[in-house]
């Protein structure tokens, strides 16, 4: 296990995440639709190596959507707003002890009313010369897991703020590593934010609503607002209204991210790109050190879609176990019924 999933570096809690939070709520629906969070992944092997559990087949969708804000330059109506927030740059430079701070993105998760949101998770990593602008997210998890690129690992800080009023939706993490109990934000979940270092720091959302359930979609569904200004949202599957939600019900998530650097040094290694990885030093070393714990793996032709070769990293490079609370653990065997 990579060390540093025992000891991620210390969140902190925000009591306001924005200082005018009419305008992060107004974003929400002028930058409609939202498409299906399980479009990251294209295979089932793909899953497995992000989320730790085998994929199983399914004709049904959690109900929870996502749309990118900003990477890099703000890509939204709006964003620029959100990506500079002077708050979570200062929480940044305090949970990091940094003096650079680069915000580079945000996205938005929108989640309906849903029985089980999944289990603790990390986030998307980022190294110097590898990251998801070019690379798919399983390949960035599995140097994470691997603890072999570390050297070459940026720092991200993450502020997760919400939206939210309704019953559930709690957010747990893990600030004191896997071993331990998660912490949990319950409600009032609105425009409160915590700001950490969730490459490392496990984190989840508790089931939501109380009329919690899948819903029967493909992935080119869309939840977007019935019409302009309607308090009704709607996820619509190839132009079939599948279901209707109250906008009240649908608790919204505000994540923003910034690459942070000790001093100007470190940074301008990252900018002017003198230290990167190159790709096929990543699988040499994943081959090399796959070779040492005895496990013989020919060379993929085109390791980015060699399932037999994603299959053999995840299964080495595996996630440490968590230990949930005891309403945490039944909720999640109850939803997996």
């Amino acid at each position: 296990m990579n060390p540093r999933f025992a000891a991620p570096r210390k969140p902190v809690v925000l009591e306001q995440a924005f200082d005018d939070p009419d305008f992060v709520r107004s974003l929400v629906e002028a930058n409609a639709p939202y498409w299906p969070v399980l479009r990251y992944v294209a295979t089932p092997e793909e899953l497995a190596a992000v989320s730790q559990s085998k994929a199983r087949a399914t004709k049904v969708l959690p109900p929870w959507f996502r749309g990118d804000w900003a990477y890099d330059v703000p890509l939204a109506q709006g964003a620029d707003r959100v990506l500079d927030n002077p708050i979570f740059v200062e929480a940044a430079k305090r949970v990091f002890d940094a003096e650079v701070v680069r915000p580079t993105a945000v996205y938005v998760n929108l989640m309906a009313p849903i029985p089980f949101a999944g289990e603790g998770h990390i986030d998307v990593p980022a190294f110097r010369g590898i990251d998801r602008k070019e690379y798919p997210i399983w390949l960035l998890q599995q140097m994470t897991r691997s603890g072999l690129f570390a050297d070459w690992q940026i720092d991200i800080a993450t502020a997760v703020s919400w939206f939210y009023e309704g019953i559930g939706g709690a957010f747990d993490y893990w600030s004191n590593g896997p071993a331990r109990p998660p912490e949990r934000i319950d409600r009032p979940l609105d425009n409160r934010a915590v700001v950490g270092d969730n490459d490392f720091m496990f984190h989840r959302v508790d089931s939501i609503g109380a009329d919690a359930k899948m819903v029967e979609a493909s992935l080119d569904a869309e939840l977007r607002p019935e019409s302009p200004g309607s308090k009704q949202w709607v996820i619509e599957d190839r132009g079939r209204i599948v279901t209707r939600y109250d906008a009240s019900a649908i608790r919204v998530s505000v994540s923003w991210k910034a690459e942070v650097y000790a001093d100007e040094a470190a940074h301008r290694l990252r900018a002017e790109g003198l230290d990167d990885l190159a790709f096929e030093t990543v699988i040499d070393r994943f081959l090399e050190d796959l070779s040492d714990r005895g496990i013989e793996v020919p060379r993929p032709e085109d390791p980015l879609r060699d399932t037999d070769f994603i299959t053999a990293l995840s299964e080495v490079y595996r996630l440490p176990d968590l230990v949930y609370t005891a309403e945490s653990e039944t909720r999640a065997r109850a939803s997996d019924a």
